[in-house]
């Protein structure tokens, strides 16, 4: 395996995922669940999203061919998602309801977990850098962006507070009319495959 090792493909697939994950553009979503919740547990949302992106790495296309469903067709369930959590966002509306049932250990993985870190966007592009890259500099780089989320989600109490109240209410915003055209790009991309 080390042999099949090359520092070009983890740099470059390494960069790739880290612009599609974009960790520090959800710090604003990450805030708004951990006021939900009141705890993200940023080591168990680290590992469920890296367990989810490298089981789809190995046999997402198989997955889903299994229930019937295509890779466009997840993604535009992903964009559904996404859309509305921009609309939270954006309006201060209330659309994902706390689950009492659920424990503070579970409730952050969903929006967290899936979609936002191992979303449609995420598994897509780990499918296509399977067509230009070696699997073994796939898993490395994708190993360096899961840590680089841990220390952002272990941090963000440091950055809620470094932004404080008003500068988290104007990023909201601002990252949620990014969020709702990120949402509105990979629906639209994905909807007319599905149609």
């Amino acid at each position: 395996m080390l042999e099949l090792l090359d520092i070009t493909e983890i740099f470059k697939a390494t960069m790739v995922l880290f612009a599609v994950i974009d960790i520090i553009g959800s710090i604003p979503i990450i805030i708004k669940v951990k006021e939900k919740t009141g705890d993200i547990h940023p080591l168990r949302i680290s590992i469920v999203s890296l367990l989810i992106m490298l089981g789809f790495l190995v046999g997402g296309k198989q997955l889903l061919g299994l229930f019937g469903v295509n890779i466009e067709s997840f993604a535009v369930a992903g964009s559904i998602i996404l859309f509305a959590l921009a609309f939270e966002m954006i309006l201060n509306v209330e659309l994902f309801k706390e689950d009492k049932s659920s424990s503070g250990k579970t409730a952050s993985i969903v929006p967290l977990a899936f979609p936002i870190i191992a979303g449609a966007g995420s598994m897509t592009t780990l499918i296509s850098l399977r067509a230009v890259y070696e699997m073994p500099n796939i898993i490395v780089a994708l190993l360096i962006n899961m840590l680089f989320v841990y220390v952002v989600l272990k941090l963000t109490r440091r950055i809620e507070r470094l932004l404080g109240p008003g500068g988290i209410a104007i990023v909201k915003k601002v990252f949620g009319i990014i969020l709702l055209a990120i949402a509105i790009k990979l629906f639209a991309a994905n909807v007319t495959h599905i149609l």
